[in-house]
């Protein structure tokens, strides 16, 4: 029996409750997962997990094992990826998620640029907004605007992402511009359907705090159709500036209420622990966090012009 291997099948079964799935990350077959698991639990003398039709979940014992075997694992990761960067330039299939609001519009580039850099890694890239536990669906890392959702998740914050209404000059000439953000429901609003606070809105204007429920009349959990939409003149529209910067600068869109300040997100790289020193996933993280600076370029003009803090 190879111990490590053994070890580390254990380790991606017990993340991803999963034999096939643990089989798929690892490149094996789910045969050869069932054997390593099975050497170890005549090994350690004790059931590892309880199986059923449905469920993989660890034993007792299985639970203590973990914990020290994750780690061990994620140090050897570590370790290996040390010394191959002393020698060698990261190399192989990099998974991962990247969020639409990001990708279209903006990832085009320092991708171009991150393949020229780094020939050596093939990028995998799916586009959504989901959020997701990279573990259990296989990615190596996940860029979101959420909090991980898993306390064994990584999290490496990028940038802000700023959010502000605007709406066309058509439309405020017609129906007028809000002066206060209880006053949006006088409007017809469009919004994001994926914030975790739902319809819950709270803005704030120095000492003043305005939290107020706003449904919306058109919710979508695309960005740029909002954007779009907010273009025809059909209404009023909370953007993030990711989509919107350009068309706030030609004029096409116009910000309201730009004295009350919406609590930013964050556009974050989220991955597994035992990641946390991975050569490839090291590299697209700082190589982004490198190329969007201390500032993300869209929002500059933006915070000279105080319609964003």
């Amino acid at each position: 029996m190879d111990r490590f291997l053994s070890i580390e099948a254990f380790v991606r079964v017990a993340e991803t409750s999963s034999f096939a799935e643990a089989a798929r990350q690892l490149g094996v077959t789910s045969s050869v997962i069932t054997t390593r698991i099975q050497q170890l639990e005549k090994f350690v003398n004790a059931p590892l997990f309880h199986r059923s039709t449905r469920v993989v979940r660890l034993s007792e014992v299985g639970e203590a094992f973990y914990r020290e075997c994750a780690e061990v694992v994620g140090r050897v990761n570590e370790l290996t990826d040390q010394m191959r960067e002393l020698r060698a330039t990261p190399t192989g299939r990099l998974r991962i998620q990247m969020l639409p609001g990001f990708a279209l519009g903006h990832f085009g580039a320092p991708l171009a640029e991150f393949n020229r850099r780094y020939p050596g890694i093939q990028l995998d890239v799916i586009v959504n907004d989901r959020v997701v536990d990279p573990i259990e669906e296989g990615f190596d890392v996940a860029f979101q605007i959420f909090p991980p959702i898993a306390e064994s998740l990584i999290e490496r914050r990028l940038f802000k992402v700023r959010r502000l209404f605007c709406a066309t000059p058509a439309y405020l000439k017609e129906h007028g511009a809000p002066q206060h953000p209880r006053e949006l429901l006088q409007h017809t609003t469009a919004l994001y359907s994926g914030y975790p606070s739902r319809n819950r809105w709270t803005m704030t204007h120095g000492d003043e705090v305005v939290e107020m429920e706003l449904p919306g009349m058109i919710r979508s959990n695309s960005v740029h159709l909002l954007r779009d939409y907010a273009l025809t003149g059909g209404g009023v529209v909370c953007l993030p500036t990711l989509v919107a910067s350009a068309a706030l600068l030609d004029g096409s869109l116009v910000p309201i209420l730009t004295g009350y300040t919406l609590s930013p997100l964050n556009f974050a790289a989220v991955y597994p622990a035992t990641q946390r020193q991975a050569l490839k996933v090291k590299a697209l993280v700082e190589f982004l966090a490198e190329y969007l600076g201390p500032e993300p370029a869209w929002d500059r003009p933006l915070i000279e012009r105080g319609w964003v803090t």
